[in-house]
């Protein structure tokens, strides 16, 4: 369980990442941020966001995946599936 655990905010910890390279500020980062609504997404930002994403986590993430990414939580919960 406790391993499980680091597991998971080491992943919060790099998505986290990945936001700031895309250019969201620390402090607008919360697992119910949405992508449209508070970070205000736009097509440039998804490459960037996907860019960092997969280079990070070392994965690929097709175009419907990505379209079910509605927020923070949302992305976490696909990396802890895509990284078993």
């Amino acid at each position: 369980m406790e391993i499980e655990i680091k597991k998971e905010n080491s992943i919060r910890r790099r998505l986290y990442r990945v936001l700031r390279k895309t250019g969201v500020n620390k402090e607008c980062i919360s697992l119910n941020a949405s992508f449209s609504n508070d970070f205000n997404f736009d097509k440039i930002d998804w490459t960037i966001f996907t860019y960092f994403l997969e280079g990070i986590f070392n994965i690929s993430v097709n175009d419907d995946e990505l379209n079910k990414f509605g927020n923070v939580n949302d992305t976490l919960h696909y990396l802890k599936i895509a990284l078993n």
